[in-house]
Formats: C-alpha cells, sequence, structure tokens
C-alpha cells in the first residue's frame, strides 16, 4: 500500500493541526495505521496508533491528552489530530501501515511525511 501524509505545515506554540493520511492505488482495508515523528537528529518516534476498523487506539505518554487518531473508512483516510502544539513536536510527521499489529515495530508501510513546524 502506498500512503500520503499532508495537512503539515507552520503553527504557533499552543496550535492545532489535524494530519490526514491517504491511500493512493489502494485501500486502507484491514490496515492498522500508525503515525510516526522523526525530529532532526532525533530517532524516529512512535505517536499513534488505530486499528481495523477503528475500535482501538493507542497514544503513548508523551503525546496523550494532545494527540488524537481517528480514521474515515468510507474516504479512506486515517486523520492525527494534534492541539496544544509545543516547539518540540516539530518534525517529520509519517503515517504506517501494517496487518500484523500494533507495536511500532510490526508496521511494514510508510509514507511519505509531511512536515509540521512549531514556532514560538
Amino acid at each position: 500500500v502506498q500512503l500520503q501524509a499532508s495537512g503539515g505545515g507552520l503553527v504557533q506554540v499552543g496550535g492545532s493541526l489535524r494530519l490526514s493520511c491517504a491511500a493512493s492505488g489502494g485501500t486502507l482495508e484491514y490496515y492498522h495505521m500508525g503515525w510516526f515523528r522523526q525530529a532532526p537528529g532525533k530517532e524516529r518516534e512512535f505517536v499513534a496508533h488505530i486499528s481495523w476498523p477503528g475500535a482501538r487506539t493507542y497514544i503513548p505518554v508523551s503525546v496523550k491528552g494532545r494527540f488524537t487518531v481517528s480514521r474515515d473508512n468510507v474516504k479512506n483516510t486515517v486523520y492525527l489530530q494534534m492541539n496544544s502544539l509545543k516547539p518540540e513536536d516539530t518534525a517529520i510527521y509519517y503515517c504506517a501501515a501494517t496487518r500484523r499489529g500494533y507495536l511500532p515495530t510490526d508496521y511494514d508501510y510508510f509514507g511519505q511525511g509531511t512536515q509540521v513546524t512549531v514556532s514560538s
């Protein structure tokens, strides 16, 4: 499956962004979906998971309470809502897909990322 994330941009501290992830040339049916981010000089970080068809979600403590993940299976799209953004949220955000499980290491497909920059 080919994935494309969009919706990134420049936002001020405390602002919000909603990222979208769509599949091109295919469907997200039966895929568990996740979001990762990578800041310059840092390792990739897992920030959200949503199961197929969407009953279960997982948000790590690092962003819990600020990030939520959802999916619209009719539109074949997954979303990451990010609120109360902080400068440390600045990173390239990637969506990912798996049919295996919910662990960060289970993800097999990664899309092109979208840049999120939070200015102070």
